[in-house]
């Protein structure tokens, strides 16, 4: 586990709290001066070695200066005028976009130009090694569940099904209730639930993907965490940038894993991993 560090940034306790404050120009440069150079989507369908069942991803990915910012979207959900509508566009305008990936990844490329994931912003890194796509995936899990302090035998809600992370569950002896929008089964057979909050409630703690800030279910579970003091770990290639801004109001850590994602390359790579220093019930309040 890594050593535990807060975070230098300006934090905000709701999502729509911080994204009126990056309107606004508070967070850093005014964002009605700088403009998206590229705008692009990732489309991929994956199936690991060994494993009984695939899947797809698609990201919405935009290019301010340096920095690159992500949505995921559900496969198929993303309109191709969304990408012409970025590309050359002021950050203010894609922030008061009408689709919520859109306004989430100029955001995330926002606070990724502003503040990136440097020791200095509060990221420790965590190298991941070259491989399979299938040994990436475990190195990426098992850095995401170190995050969690739990007892062997622990209840975990995981929403964002992720057959590696469940495996590392199951490897430290911690239960788990899978949750995903789609429904269906895992690897093993379980059944998937659709209804995150429902769920919660019998969970001791909550992995959480990122991709919640672009479908509007982030919200009700940060403030599930803050209301019932349980442990928020957030696994983020959607919003990297933006969820360690909610450590203390309800997310006890987050894995940060901007573009290119670990499925991209069989190279290394590097996550960025956020704590607070002393991360007591409810993400240490």
């Amino acid at each position: 586990m890594t050593t535990a560090t807060t975070a230098t940034t300006a934090r905000a306790a709701t999502y729509g709290e911080l994204l009126e404050r990056a309107r606004a120009g508070e967070l850093g440069p005014d964002p009605r001066t700088l403009r998206i150079a590229v705008a692009f989507a990732t489309r991929q369908a994956v199936r690991h070695d060994g494993r009984g069942t695939g899947y797809r991803n698609e990201v919405l990915s935009l290019r301010l200066a340096g920095a690159v910012g992500s949505c995921a979207v559900e496969p198929g959900a993303l309109p191709d005028a969304a990408i012409d509508d970025c590309v050359g566009a002021d950050v203010a305008r894609l922030l008061d976009h009408p689709l919520a990936p859109v306004r989430v990844a100029a955001l995330d490329a926002y606070l990724m130009h502003v503040t990136p994931h440097t020791p200095g912003n509060g990221a420790r890194p965590f190298p991941l090694p070259a491989g399979t796509s299938l040994e990436k995936s475990r190195a990426r899990a098992d850095a995401v569940v170190d995050l969690l302090d739990l007892p062997a035998g622990s209840t975990v809600l995981v929403v964002g099904v992720v057959n590696s992370l469940l495996e590392a569950l199951r490897s430290r002896a911690l239960r788990y209730v899978p949750c995903d929008l789609k429904g269906g089964v895992t690897e093993w057979g379980e059944e998937v639930v659709t209804d995150a909050l429902d769920a919660a409630g019998r969970c001791d703690a909550l992995l959480v993907s990122g991709m919640t800030l672009g479908n509007d279910t982030f919200e009700p579970l940060r403030r599930h965490a803050l209301r019932h003091d349980s442990p928020l770990v957030m696994f983020a290639q959607t919003g990297s940038a933006v969820l360690p801004r909610f450590l203390g109001h309800g997310v006890s850590a987050v894995c940060a894993e901007p573009y290119p994602f670990f499925w991209l390359d069989a190279g290394p790579g590097v996550l960025h991993r956020y704590r607070l220093e002393c991360p007591g019930p409810g993400g240490g309040r």
